[in-house]
């Protein structure tokens, strides 16, 4: 279940995207440092870590579901076209779950706001936008936590 995600086109999406931030970078004149340089790759990291552990639901849901798939490629399609666009043009209860529940925002919104050195429409402290990619991180470790709960909790059909 896990395997069925790995493919090879992900590498031309992070290609390009990679070869889109350094465009950007370079027309947007960013004010590179140490700290910002490292909160990128923390963001590539997390963001890495917030779908792997999507795809770690989705296996575990099939646990005891059947027909699941199609909620979770409601969160991560539906997610990554959520992280396109600010997150203030959101609901308020929409902007809590891509923050707390599925933390997208934090792993692009929020560390964006730092490399452009902009100030958050939506107050959040500066601290929180350095930090944000930890969610990404922590995110990972309690869906692995759910992964283990469900083989350990997992009865055959018998069949």
């Amino acid at each position: 279940m896990l395997g069925q995600e790995l493919q090879l086109m992900r590498i031309g999406h992070f290609t390009q995207g990679f070869l889109v931030l350094c465009y950007a970078a370079y027309i947007l004149d960013i004010t590179w440092t140490v700290p910002k340089i490292t909160l990128v790759m923390a963001s590539t990291l997390a963001c890495a870590c917030v779908f792997g552990g999507i795809f770690i639901l989705r296996a575990t849901l099939c646990f005891w579901t059947t027909e699941s798939l199609d909620l979770i490629n409601a969160v991560s399609y539906g997610g990554q076209e959520t992280a396109r666009y600010p997150l203030s043009i959101y609901r308020k209860w929409f902007r809590r779950f891509f923050t707390y529940v599925i933390p997208l925002a934090c792993i692009s919104y929020y560390p964006a706001l730092i490399i452009l050195d902009r100030p958050d429409a939506l107050g959040s402290p500066i601290w929180f936008q350095w930090t944000a990619p930890a969610i990404g991180f922590l995110f990972f470790f309690l869906t692995l936590q759910f992964w283990r709960f469900g083989t350990r909790h997992y009865r055959s059909t018998g069949s």
